[in-house]
């Protein structure tokens, strides 16, 4: 059952812009350190693009949320990590956490499902999140 969705649309000129104007004061309070480190690992070249993706995925997920940046959701309660296979996914804590907790129905677990795409000078980010029932203890 799908108990959230959200997407978003960012330029990614407008990443370029920030990070021109306040650099890193702007990646320590927006991005984790997970996140920072990816794109860091980036040819230069690609780290607005980089960020904008991952700034969408928290404006979506945020969405999907149904609070957006309201109720002790902050941007850097929300991080786009990546599993062992590439898949992008999202990690959620503090206020981000809670409300996730608080929106899964008695008996179920949220499961977050995210994906990613830029093509200059846009960046996309669709996040679904479902409830499915826990897995069987073995």
């Amino acid at each position: 059952m799908i108990i959230g969705l959200g997407s978003d649309l960012c330029d990614i000129r407008r990443v370029e812009q920030v990070l021109a104007r306040h650099g890193e004061r702007f990646l320590q309070r927006v991005f984790t350190p997970v996140e920072r480190a990816r794109a860091a690992r980036r040819t230069p070249s690609l780290h607005a693009g980089t960020y904008a993706k991952r700034f969408a995925a928290k404006e979506a997920c945020a969405k999907a949320l149904g609070t957006g940046f309201s109720r002790g959701v902050f941007h850097s309660d929300l991080g786009v990590v990546n599993l062992p296979s590439g898949q992008p996914t999202m990690a959620l804590t503090g206020g981000a956490a809670a409300r996730l907790q608080a929106i899964t129905p008695p008996g179920l677990v949220a499961v977050v499902a995210l994906t990613v795409t830029d093509e200059y000078p846009y960046a996309f980010a669709q996040v679904v999140i479902s409830a499915e029932p826990a897995a069987p203890a073995a």
